[in-house]
Order: C-alpha cells, then sequence, then structure tokens
C-alpha cells in the first residue's frame, strides 16, 4: 500500500533542481559537502548544517532527502554514514590501572584479553591480608595477592626488583596481575606489538635518542634484550609515539624543540616530528611533520637548560655553567647542565607532547599533552588530540580533556577504548562514533514521485575490532542499512532521525551518507 504524502510536498521534491539524474550517472549517490547536504534537503527540523556536517542543534534532528529519480529502474544495495571523526565522546573513567604503577603509563595490547601497562613501580603501601595465595581466572600460574584490591603478584614479580619499567597484564581491564620488570631504564615512552614481541621504547637520556627494548617474555621479571639506539633525534624533546601501518612500518611521531623554550612549557613543543623505519630497529627517515602549529619565527635564536642530559651523557652532552638558579628544574647556580638551542617564535605558541598514536579503520589518532599558550603550570594542562585520514598527512586538533600533566596512552581492550594518564584521571570511549543516528530509505517503484514502500527505521552505528598481529591498528565495520529487500524503483529517498544521548560533549555530526546502487 502507498505512503500517504501530500501533494504539495510530492510537488515540492519534483520541482527541486537537481532532484532527477541521468541514468548513466555514478551507481553511488553521495552527499558530503556543505552544498551537497543542502541541495538534496526536502525537509528538516531541528537541523544545524555547517562546515559540511549535519548535527542536531538541540536535542533531536530530522533531515529528509529529495527524491531523487532515474529514467530506468534501479536496485538499492545499501546506504552507508559517516561521522565526523573529531572523537568527543569521552567519560571520566577514575584510574584504570595499577594503583602502584608511577610515572607515564605505558598501553600495549598483546592480543585478545592480553592488555598490559607499562610504567614505574611506585611505593608500595603495605596492608593486611597481602602475600596470601590466590587464584584468578585466565591465568594458570600461581599468584598472590598484593596491597591493592585487583591487583596480584605472578611469580616473576617476586624477583628482587630493579629500576626501569614494571609490566602488569591483565586479561578484562579490572583485575591487574604484575610479572616484574620489561626494561632497565626509565623513561619509557612507548611500546608496540611485532611477531609476538614487545618492542618497548624509552628516552636515554630522557627528552632524548629513542631506544629500543625487544621483549620476548614479559613475565619472566627480567629485562627485555637493549637493542641501543633507534632514533638519533636531532631536535632534542623525543617524548615519542610509535605506530605500524597495516604494511608493517614504524612511524615514529617525536616532540620537536627546536622552535620553543621546552622547559618554559611542560617540556612540549608546538612542532611533532615524524619519522619513518622499515623494522623499527633503526634506519629511520625523518619526513613532513605530523603536526606543526608554529607561530612566526622571528630569526632570534635562545637557549635553556636540561635538567638531564649532562649528568646522564656528558660525553655526548657538554655542559654549560649554571649562572642562575631554576628552582623549578631543581638547578642550582654554578652546576654544569647542558644547554638547548632554539629559534623564538611569536606570539606565544600552544605546546603538545608526550605522544600516542592509533588508528581506526584507516582515520588515525594522536594524543597528547596540551600546554596552551598563556596558561601555564598543571592546572592549564589536559589530554588533547589530533586527526589524519592518512598517517603521512598533517593531523588536525580535536578536542582536549581532563586536567594536569596527562602524558597519555591509548588502547583498544574489551571491545573500549582507554585513555591513560598519569594522573588519577583516565578515560573511556566506545569509539569515535557517537549513537543516536537513525535511517529509513524509500522507494517510488511506479514512477509518480512519491514513495510507494519504507524501510522500517533502524539505528546504525559503526563496530570495532581489533586487527590481528597488531596492537595500535583496529578495524571498523561502518555504519550501513542492507537495502536488497527494497524493490526496484525509479526514485529513492532517505530520512535521518538524529538524537543526542549523550551527557558529554559529544552528539552524532554526519559527515558523509552514501547510498549505493546495484550495478
Amino acid at each position: 500500500m502507498k505512503t500517504s504524502k501530500s501533494p504539495t510536498l510530492a510537488l515540492l521534491v519534483l520541482g527541486l533542481p537537481g532532484a532527477c539524474f541521468a541514468e548513466d550517472e555514478a551507481k553511488t549517490w553521495t552527499i558530503a559537502s556543505q552544498d551537497e547536504w543542502k541541495a538534496n534537503l526536502s525537509h528538516q527540523e531541528g537541523l544545524e548544517i555547517a562546515d559540511g556536517q549535519a548535527s542536531p542543534s538541540g536535542e533531536k534532528a530530522v533531515y529528509q532527502s529529495k527524491l531523487r529519480i532515474f529514467s530506468e529502474k534501479r536496485q538499492a544495495g545499501k546506504i552507508t554514514l559517516s561521522q565526523s571523526p573529531a572523537w568527543q565522546n569521552w567519560e571520566d573513567a577514575g584510574n584504570i590501572g595499577p594503583a602502584n604503577a608511577s610515572n607515564a603509563p605505558v598501553f600495549l595490547r598483546m592480543g585478545p584479553q592480553n592488555y598490559w601497562i607499562f610504567a614505574a613501580y611506585g611505593r608500595e603501601k603495605q596492608t593486611k591480608g597481602a602475600g596470601l595465595p590466590a587464584t584468578l581466572e585466565g591465568f594458570d600460574m600461581p599468584l598472590l595477592t598484593s596491597s591493592y584490591p585487583n591487583q596480584f603478584i605472578a611469580p616473576g614479580g617476586l624477583t628482587k626488583r630493579k629500576a626501569g619499567y614494571h609490566g602488569w597484564q591483565s586479561r578484562d581491564m579490572l583485575n591487574w596481575v604484575y610479572h616484574g620488570q620489561v626494561t632497565a631504564r626509565g623513561c619509557v615512552t612507548t611500546a608496540e606489538l611485532v611477531d609476538g614481541k614487545a618492542y618497548i621504547y624509552y628516552d636515554y637520556p630522557n627528552d632524548q635518542d629513542p631506544h629500543l627494548v625487544i621483549e620476548e617474555d614479559l613475565i619472566d621479571g627480567v629485562a627485555g634484550k637493549d637493542m641501543g639506539m633507534a632514533f638519533a633525534d636531532p631536535s632534542h624533546g623525543s617524548d615519542c609515539a610509535v605506530i605500524r601501518d597495516l604494511e608493517g612500518r614504524f612511524h615514529l611521531i617525536y616532540e620537536d624543540w627546536s622552535p620553543i623554550d621546552a622547559s618554559k612549557h611542560a617540556w612540549d613543543s608546538p612542532l611533532a616530528g615524524h619519522a619513518v623505519s622499515e623494522d623499527g630497529k633503526g634506519g629511520f627517515r625523518i619526513v613532513e611533520p605530523a603536526v606543526d602549529e608554529r607561530t612566526n619565527p622571528t630569526g632570534k635564536f635562545g637557549e635553556y637548560f636540561h635538567p638531564h642530559w649532562y649528568r646522564t651523557a656528558p660525553e655526548k652532552f657538554p655542559g654549560k655553567v649554571v649562572t642562575q638558579s631554576i628552582p623549578q628544574h631543581r638547578i642550582k647556580e654554578g652546576e654544569v647542565r647542558s644547554v638547548a638551542e632554539y629559534e623564538i617564535h611569536e606570539p606565544e605558541q600552544n605546546a603538545y607532547g608526550d605522544w600516542s598514536a592509533i588508528s581506526i579503520g584507516g582515520q588515525y589518532y594522536l594524543f597528547c599533552d596540551f600546554d596552551p599558550a598563556g596558561g601555564h603550570g598543571k592546572q592549564a594542562m589536559s589530554v588533547a588530540w589530533f586527526t589524519s585520514s592518512d598517517i603521512n598527512k598533517p593531523f588536525t586538533f580535536c578536542g582536549n580533556i581532563g586536567q594536569g600533566h596527562p602524558d597519555p596512552d591509548i588502547m583498544f581492550a574489551e571491545g573500549m577504548f582507554y585513555l591513560i594518564t598519569q594522573t588519577n584521571q583516565d578515560f573511556v570511549s566506545p569509539g569515535p562514533w557517537v549513537d543516536g543516528v537513525e535511517v529509513r530509505v524509500g522507494v517510488d517503484t511506479d514512477k509518480d514521485g512519491s514513495v510507494d514502500k519504507w524501510t522500517e527505521w533502524q539505528s546504525v552505528s559503526e563496530r570495532y575490532e581489533a586487527i590481528p598481529g597488531f596492537a595500535k591498528q583496529v578495524a571498523k565495520t561502518p555504519a550501513q542499512l542492507d537495502l536488497d529487500d527494497l524493490p526496484e524503483g525509479y526514485g529513492f529517498q532517505f530520512e535521518l532521525r538524529l538524537t543526542d544521548t549523550t551527557e558529554n560533549e559529544s552528539k552524532p555530526i554526519l559527515d558523509q551518507v552514501q547510498l549505493h546502487f546495484e550495478p
């Protein structure tokens, strides 16, 4: 039975420019730009169309397209919807990881239900009940209780505790098992999965020259094999992220301090360098920056002291006598410290750093510290993130959350995305897609300019799944509706209902709609 439709609306749809299309046009009807959203609009309620995207201006919105008419019958295949990649739907999750994991934590997904946090071992309080035999689902080894709820100690964690970074393992992102040391030195910045091995990168000295440890046995309590320097950072800064693309190449994103006095900007920078290697062990070649938010260069240069380089590696980083105390970095007048040179830029710059990375369906994200211009100190800092559809192209700023010096890392686990920081404020998200999108598609079967049959309204959303063999590559199933049951017809129309269901800043922001026709 034909659905009811007012003659006025039918005539309006037929009479709108661009509603009728030639038979030989493309097999896909795409709406992606500002002009396309508006040109294909028949009716809307509570909708805002801006910057090539459609979103609800309040709690609810409706978008009805024009009827697209063909001279010959067509069969609709599916309709696919894409949202803005800005990824705003984050929720506060308290402290996700082990209570005594300190310094800047690093995530690594080794496989399904095999999640790791690497961090410095913080001071452990002593409580009653610690050290008792325990069992935990998924662990076929003797365990002991610890001084903290939901934390346990494996045999590797009973070895004499040493410096460096240590490893905690979880099967469910709730309970954590301590396995002991994984690197002999601290300043770990990132980790990757390669053929079942953990590639763990650390700066040596701090804020310099990423080094690599390959850890083949994360549960033995012994540091992995130190492979030495992987990348000679020409700019100072490091605090890098490393991510493998789907071809297996290693992309290293590092802080480039050449345009800023990093000592006054939380040791961060407006410039993020990018280097690529085939094996992650060396041979990194520098390519175009991933992030570049430099202001205007003045052609003048300045200097600042670093607190660690001379003390750690004086043979590589010669020192200079300090002429004035720097209390915030615990540097006293008369001491010898290394000096870094930078080009002065004006006006003051935003600074970013301590990078981490993940890719979702080929859309890359970088998470980092955000130290805004004019707002120095931990209270002004937060987590920020950038995105790009191509790891080799510039990234654009998306937003920021939280407060404090975060040093963040991100991981996909148990169907969710976990964003961890070195503060007590971590975050969790179901992914970039924001729920609250319903769609239906109608067909004109008799060429009278009105829809004869609609599909049922259906909610659509993206789905995410880890890609085997990769820690930071996540597959995406698009948000789409199969239209095989819809009969052939001469015209097609779709309607969208958008509802803001979240309590955070996110809402469904549609970036693109594609209606695909069968050949």
